[in-house]
């Protein structure tokens, strides 16, 4: 097996950007051609820090577009196979061509390939996550057991008859299965895992280690595949080769400062289905360098949390939203932090806000235009507020 998937993984920066530009401009017209999609113009993007200028699309207007216009909103969508359903309901299209949700080199750099038999115990009911590792494996040349979820004696049963060489799925269920293994007196020949869609911890890992079977992790969702993953180097998690990804602050589309923590959005560069500006609502920070596999793509620190810090203070709910809109009102405030608490048996707020030149009474009734509250605010000195992420701090116990 090559150390790598495709040359794709160790171009350099600039033959990324121009092939990545280019698959952008191509997608954007597809949209733009698109009777009411995403409201994005023809050729509103001449280079990829263009992307800032375009809307953030969230889960929310998804799911409006797609009421408005099922089952896709009026995303063009192309060589369509599957229709998948997750919570909201929205509605993922799905396609069978060669490694469409871009699983293939997440599962090559674990070191699955030909010969292996993958023991897929991700699931297959109207949510696409079979489907993507599945198409993963085939796109590596492995023979895929597709074992979905629970009854896990028979997986035993299966993966001792089957010889399942590789397991794909959350973190913890191998460790069901082993133990399950153990119990009945049946040892299998698993020595690779995929995993997803849960906290992978390292004792977990080194767990798995100590039985002989190397794990690795992914950062993928249902609406745009695999986003990034791990490489045996595991020092962070390299982006995929097609995909954009932009960390902004939390409830805006404005890009934070290298090595910052702020919602990971992405841009699909998938002509089936392109979603510009997507918001996962998840929390994450570019890394700086490159990896020491020598795959030279940017690699994040996978995920550091929910970018959505929506709180209720006072009994009115407080968004990030609102907080970018009151930073938006004044120009000499950089950055806006509220801090919800307790003062006695009261909820109690406070904005704080790094600003230079500006008075808190100047500050206070904006904050009670955007935020529908009266705060105290403290104005503190540029760069002094924490760079974890958060615009919305809970310190309230309810113990």
């Amino acid at each position: 097996m090559s150390t790598y998937f495709d040359d794709l993984e160790t171009r350099s920066a600039d033959a990324r950007e121009a092939a990545q530009l280019a698959a952008l401009k191509a997608n954007i017209e597809r949209v733009a051609a698109a009777p009411g999609a995403c409201r994005i113009a023809a050729g509103s993007v001449q280079s990829l820090s263009d992307l800032q200028k375009l809307p953030v699309l969230r889960k929310s207007d998804l799911a409006q577009w797609q009421s408005e216009s099922p089952p896709f909103g009026g995303i063009p969508v192309s060589n369509l196979a599957h229709v998948f359903q997750s919570p909201g309901p929205i509605y993922e299209p799905g396609g069978i061509t060669h490694d469409w949700w871009r699983m293939g080199r997440f599962l090559h750099a674990v070191g699955i390939g030909a010969g292996d038999v993958v023991q897929n115990c991700f699931g297959y009911h109207l949510t696409p996550a079979g489907m993507i590792f599945e198409s993963g494996a085939r796109a590596v040349g492995a023979t895929v057991l597709p074992a979905g979820t629970g009854q896990t004696e028979l997986q035993v049963q299966a993966a001792q008859a089957v010889g399942s060489t590789a397991y794909a799925g959350t973190p913890d269920y191998l460790k069901v299965i082993l133990d399950k293994a153990a119990e009945m007196g049946v040892a299998l020949t698993i020595t690779k895992a995929a995993v997803g869609g849960g906290a992978l911890f390292p004792a977990l890992r080194q767990e798995y280690a100590d039985r002989g079977i190397i794990c690795l992790q992914c950062y993928a969702t249902a609406d745009l595949g695999n986003i990034a993953y791990e490489s045996p180097a595991m020092e962070g998690m390299i982006l995929d080769e097609n995909v954009i990804v932009e960390i902004v602050t939390p409830g805006t589309g404005d890009p934070v400062a290298p090595g910052e923590v702020g919602e990971v959005v992405v841009t699909a560069l998938n002509p089936d289905y392109p979603l510009i500006r997507f918001a996962t609502g998840d929390l994450s920070a570019v890394m700086p360098g490159e990896s020491p596999c020598g795959r030279t793509n940017t690699r994040i620190k996978g995920w550091m949390g929910r970018a959505d810090q929506t709180t209720k203070i006072k009994g009115m709910f407080v968004r990030p939203e609102q907080v970018a809109a009151l930073v938006a009102h004044h120009d000499a405030i950089v950055k806006a932090r509220v801090i919800a608490s307790r003062d006695g048996a009261q909820d109690a707020m406070t904005v704080q806000v790094e600003a230079t030149g500006v008075a808190p009474e100047a500050v206070a009734q904006s904050v009670v235009a955007t935020l529908k509250m009266k705060g105290t605010v403290e104005v503190v000195a540029p760069g002094s507020l924490p760079k974890d992420g958060l615009v919305i701090e809970d310190q309230r116990s309810y113990d």
